[in-house]
């Protein structure tokens, strides 16, 4: 819960407000209707959702999606998860009453963990969720991101801190002007890696 809470939060503060949701998704559908975590990520995937609608000009979808959020997220303590849920209301409140605001102003930050966190202080297990979702959003095929991910955690399990996967997730997440050629790279190790490893499959069939 916590990286993908995390992931989700540092993508919308980088601006890809339409993006974060996919980080909390997945979570959110496995959880029980009206729990606590369900709340939360339901209030923060329409939160995400009603910003992206205002920012977009859709004002009667970023209304509905506005009060909508509210409901979710009001009887949840202030700072559920770590989560600063007043200023959320508050610009909740603020976009049902007037979602042309954000032709005007930015929306405001979401707040984790005592900070505002954006993709470049992930770590690593955020970084992971984070590199998937956003291969998805700026349409790079996720399957090897995906693949890069397992093989970076593998890596670190067997104690191997300096992992070129590890670096090339973070690349790719950090590097927005680079993005293209560190998915290039990232894909042709992770093919690699695929191949050696059913290389050395077939050895024992």
């Amino acid at each position: 819960m916590r990286d993908r809470l995390r992931a989700g939060v540092a993508i919308y503060n980088d601006g890809y407000y339409h993006a974060a949701h996919d980080a909390w998704e997945e979570h959110w559908l496995d959880l029980e209707d009206g729990t606590d975590d369900e709340l939360l990520l339901h209030g923060l995937i329409q939160y995400t959702a009603a910003v992206y609608h205002a920012r977009n000009r859709n004002w009667e979808g970023a209304v509905g999606l506005a009060e909508s959020a509210l409901e979710y997220l009001s009887g949840l303590p202030a700072d559920y998860r770590d989560v600063r849920l007043e200023p959320i209301r508050r610009a909740l409140e603020m976009l049902a009453d007037d979602p042309s605001v954000l032709e005007r102003r930015s929306p405001p930050p979401i707040e984790h963990e005592g900070s505002a966190p954006q993709l470049a202080a992930l770590d690593l297990d955020a970084t992971a969720v984070a590199a998937v979702v956003l291969a998805e959003e700026l349409g790079f095929d996720p399957e090897p991101v995906d693949r890069a991910r397992t093989y970076a955690r593998r890596d670190l399990e067997a104690g191997d801190d300096d992992s070129r996967f590890i670096s090339l997730l973070f690349d790719f997440v950090r590097e927005d002007d680079h993005r293209g050629l560190v998915y290039r790279r990232l894909s042709q190790h992770a093919e690699r890696r695929q191949a050696r490893e059913a290389d050395v499959e077939g050895l024992f069939e």
